[in-house]
């Protein structure tokens, strides 16, 4: 009889316990709210539960500094507020995908950040490294070096051999 009682007990306690979680967010952004979140003539568009966010980099960044700005150029747009925000206020999206593109809109660089894989500390790292790279890396290339770095280890990335020579 008390093993019958203990039972119901643990049963209630499990189906209670479940019914106290938070509701999941599975919330997708709409295109009127994507737009412009990253300013002006920078695409923004839902592919399934991926923000996708196309930028045409400047074909001067690309002769001043080579394959280090066409590596670094994805994570530049990646590693912001706006893709933390992105992240915080809809539950549903799953990664934000940010690709480059040169005057032809042929492929430069692109790379894909899953939802899980930066953390309150870790995105305050993004932030800093991107942040360092926009106001530091036409003065300092390293900064540049360094955002590609972090971003290779944090993201799914994919170079074209055009910009970039991946034989190393």
């Amino acid at each position: 009889m008390m093993r019958v009682v203990s039972t119901i007990i643990l049963g209630g306690l499990i189906i209670g316990m479940t019914g106290c979680e938070p509701a999941i967010d599975s919330r997708l952004p709409t295109t009127t709210e994507l737009a412009g979140l990253f300013g002006d003539g920078i695409e923004l568009r839902l592919n399934g539960n991926v923000v996708e966010v196309t930028v045409t980099q400047s074909p001067d960044q690309l002769r001043r500094g080579g394959p280090i700005w066409a590596k670094a150029g994805p994570y530049i747009y990646l590693f912001t507020p706006q893709t933390q925000s992105i992240f915080d206020d809809y539950g549903g999206v799953g990664g934000v995908r940010v690709t480059t593109l040169d005057g032809r809109d042929r492929l430069i660089a692109r790379a894909l950040l899953q939802r899980s894989t930066l953390n309150s500390v870790t995105w305050k790292r993004a932030i800093n490294v991107s942040g360092r790279a926009r106001v530091e890396g036409t003065r300092r290339p390293n900064t540049m070096v360094e955002l590609a770095e972090y971003g290779e280890e944090n993201t799914e990335f994919e170079y074209s051999a055009r910009y970039v020579r991946t034989d190393r």
